[in-house]
């Protein structure tokens, strides 16, 4: 009988690298989630991981790294926005993208890791900087792009802080009325404002 060769050592295959990582990812989630990031340390997501902090280390770096994967894997349904803005006339693009937004926001399981990522940017300086950068490269830039308008980014920008600003004191401060409040009784209340952000004179 033939003994097995013995495992090398070094890297894990390839079966195994892709399933650890998605395991480190779905534990610094949920470890962003519940403590926020300035409580959340790369030991801890390690061990809700089942793995030594080395692995956390060698696949994402630093923790900074290791949050700017797992927030963009939950931000993933809102990079689709620009899609949404170019699949119509410009003078539904406020509309449209409100709408958007809000169906986010609305639905608790795109919900629950977009107040994580909101709470941890609010209370740190780095975890907001990660935040601002992906906001701005993912989302922002596209957006400006498909306006193809004079002041493109910045209008996007504007579009942005109503839209955010509105979701903050609805979800996450629970601001009443608002907090409360049907959401089809916001969007049309906000769309045309987000409208005259993005193409008004």
């Amino acid at each position: 009988m033939t003994e097995a060769a013995p495992r090398r050592r070094g890297r894990p295959p390839r079966t195994e690298s892709a399933d650890t990582r998605d395991r480190i990812l779905g534990a610094a989630r949920a470890e962003f989630s519940e403590r926020g990031y300035e409580k959340t340390s790369v030991r801890g997501i390690a061990q809700a991981a089942g793995v030594d902090s080395a692995l956390v280390h060698h696949y994402f770096g630093t923790k900074e790294q290791v949050f700017e994967a797992a927030i963009e894997v939950a931000f993933a349904p809102a990079l689709n926005a620009p899609e949404a803005i170019a699949d119509g006339p410009l003078d539904g693009v406020g509309e449209r993208l409100t709408r958007f937004v809000f169906g986010i926001w609305e639905n608790p399981t795109t919900r629950t890791p977009l107040l994580a990522i909101v709470r941890s940017a609010v209370n740190n300086d780095t975890a907001a900087a990660v935040f601002r950068r992906l906001v701005a490269s993912q989302l922002l830039r596209r957006i400006a792009v498909q306006l193809d308008l004079p002041d493109a980014e910045l209008r996007a920008e504007l579009a942005a802080a109503q839209l955010v600003g509105t979701a903050m004191l609805r979800y996450v401060i629970k601001v009443e009325p608002l907090a409360s409040a049907d959401a089809e009784q916001i969007i049309r209340r906000v769309a045309p404002v987000v409208q005259g952000h993005l193409t008004g004179g």
